[in-house]
């Protein structure tokens, strides 16, 4: 089966077109993008307007933080990771590429490695998040929690099966109810929350556990940079950047902000970290049905994305299958992460899958940055078809070795209940692990690449 078959099909063409998307990771064609940059909002909004996100801000108290210096914490942490997010959604419409598919120019045939890293981590998302989504269906509709898990799988799934325009027209009606719906929760929450806790850590370890928690904010919006152009792919080339970057940072911020602040505010009565919890702490009847409803519709619009953006990590990873199909061989695999996710302490592992699945990710920005820096001025419409052929990509070796060697290099500066690093301990527990990543990756790539492309022939060097 040839794989302009695998990555080519039928995509949407318009606003409100619900043509199933067959369409894999392959060039949106030039002549037939559409959509308006303000679905850059709805589509990054409605996603993080889930109750994981509440219970990651109950983190800051745990942490020993105060609630406003853990909301500074808080917002340094979250608008730092929004931004390369919003700048790579740019990416969408200069390409019609996906971010995975699109880090094929780098990494060649090396790429198989962070698109599995990838595809793991929207697991774990979906995973992470799943859980709620399936204990809220339990309480809902009294239930077994593995078939309510099952239900909630099975319309996340469908999401993800039909593709691009069903994902975004869902966020534009979730952003609207789940707004309405948080409200309603922040209010009951915000009643009897601990508003102006005082710092339990003081000295070099107060300042210690704001860094702690300025990287699991970070982690959190941060974590959506390898899925950025994903959802913005179709749209005219001509688009304007700026707007796009800036619902996308609005967007993010906005939906973090929010669920991480009201989280830090009710640390105190959110320890029942279940939906049930959150059905009894707002009273439960009406308003308490509606808050499951919520959190249904959250987890929804979140893990569609996962597994949508898992299919065209599937793709560019060298994997010949039908974006759809992969989409629910994700789905499928999360049921049995979920389960295993709802033994034992949830808030710990929260903490665990917010950092770690998130690591890799910095390295792989510092690349992909250095690699569009040199190369934007060269892509045409018939060099990224050409990103398709599998066995026609470069080795991509200096991606590969600079995106381990800036993922070991993190290692040290870890502190999760997984890996604690030695330099971490020295440093009371902080955590700069993403930052370090970063720069050691980007030196050693800029090093790597020069000595890759003199091994080259001169065409090739020339397209470099």
């Amino acid at each position: 089966m040839p794989e302009s078959y695998i990555y080519e099909g039928a995509r949407p063409s318009k606003h409100g077109d619900m043509t199933v998307e067959t369409q894999g990771m392959s060039p949106i064609p030039e002549g037939e993008r559409y959509g308006a940059s303000w679905r850059n909002f709805t589509v990054w909004f409605a996603s993080n307007l889930q109750m994981s996100g509440v219970f990651t801000g109950t983190l800051a108290v745990t942490l020993g933080l105060g609630f406003w210096p853990g909301f500074l914490a808080i917002v340094i942490g979250i608008v730092l990771g929004a931004l390369p997010v919003a700048y790579l959604a740019t990416w969408g419409p200069k390409t019609g590429m996906g971010q995975l598919p699109f880090a094929r120019l780098p990494f060649g045939k090396t790429i198989s490695v962070p698109a599995a890293v990838q595809w793991l981590s929207t697991l774990a998302w979906d995973g992470l998040v799943g859980i709620f989504g399936g204990e809220a269906a339990q309480s809902l509709l009294h239930i077994p929690f593995y078939v309510g898990v099952i239900l909630v799988l099975v319309l996340e799934g469908a999401v993800g099966f039909l593709g691009y325009e069903f994902i975004h027209q869902l966020q534009k009606w979730a952003s609207l109810v789940l707004a309405i719906l948080f409200v309603l929760l922040s209010w009951k929450i915000l009643q009897h929350g601990t508003f102006s806790a005082h710092n339990t850590v003081h000295g070099s370890l107060a300042v210690a556990m704001f860094v702690l928690m300025t990287t699991i904010a970070f982690s959190g919006s941060f974590s959506w940079a390898s899925y950025a152009s994903d959802y913005s792919r179709y749209q005219h080339k001509d688009t304007d950047s700026k707007p796009i970057a800036l619902w996308t940072l609005g967007a993010l911020s906005l939906s973090y902000i929010w669920t991480y602040a009201i989280g830090a505010a009710g640390a105190s009565i959110l320890t029942n970290q279940t939906a049930e919890g959150v059905r009894t702490l707002v009273g439960g009847g009406f308003i308490g049905v509606l808050s499951l409803l919520a959190i249904v519709l959250g987890t929804i619009a979140s893990n569609s994305m996962n597994d949508y953006s898992g299919s065209l990590a599937l793709q560019s990873g060298g994997i010949k299958i039908r974006r759809q199909w992969s989409a629910i061989i994700g789905t499928f695999f999360s049921f049995f992460l979920i389960i295993w996710l709802h033994q034992g302490n949830v808030s710990a592992k929260f903490q665990n899958v917010l950092l770690f699945a998130s690591y890799w990710i910095a390295p792989f920005l510092a690349i992909i940055l250095i690699d569009w820096y040199y190369q934007k001025s060269s892509l045409t419409e018939g060099r990224l078809k050409d990103l398709m052929n599998f066995q026609k990509l470069a080795s991509g070796w200096s991606a590969l070795v600079a995106l381990v060697a800036g993922f070991l290099a993190m290692v040290p500066f870890m502190d999760t209940s997984l890996v604690v690093g030695s330099i971490s301990k020295k440093l009371d527990g902080a955590d700069i692990s993403f930052y370090v990543g970063f720069v050691v990756g980007a030196v050693v790539y800029m090093v790597l690449r020069r000595i890759e492309l003199k091994s080259l022939p001169s065409a090739a060097k020339a397209d470099g």
